[in-house]
């Protein structure tokens, strides 16, 4: 099991989550996957469709969201994408206003100096942020 995987169980755990065959392929599949998914891509991909229903993966990822595990990405009116929050590792996104897609900034992120700063003078630990900057793709455009 890869060492992402474990560190994320584990902070699972210690937030209350019971450790189940379809909570480790959740977030396995997410670690895997090059960009965010939506709940339709993880319940229908071949690791979780054999182990649980779509209402099970909506329920986890419920949970991971609240527990700061997840991240759910998107528009309130479309479907909501999901991707595995990883402790000093972030990435930033650029959501499509017009079709709804979603891809990394390929960009240095501006704010990691800031936070440094409000850290520094604010006394919080475990900061980090989330940076997501909305338009219309090419495709769109």
């Amino acid at each position: 099991m890869n060492a992402v995987v474990k560190d994320t169980i584990e902070r699972c755990r210690q937030a209350g989550l019971r450790r189940t065959k379809a909570l480790e392929e959740l977030i396995s599949t997410l670690l895997e996957s090059p960009r965010p998914m939506t709940l339709s891509e993880l319940a229908s991909s071949k690791r979780l469709s054999e182990q649980c229903d779509k209402a099970t993966v909506f329920r986890l990822l419920q949970r991971l969201a609240e527990h700061a595990v997840v991240r759910r990405l998107g528009l309130h009116e479309r479907a909501a994408y999901f991707t595995l929050l990883i402790p000093g590792k972030h990435s930033d996104y650029l959501i499509c206003t017009s079709c709804g897609s979603i891809e990394p900034v390929k960009a240095p992120c501006p704010v990691h100096q800031l936070e440094d700063e409000i850290r520094e003078k604010t006394g919080f630990r475990n900061l980090y942020h989330e940076l997501e900057f909305f338009g219309v793709c090419p495709k769109c455009a």
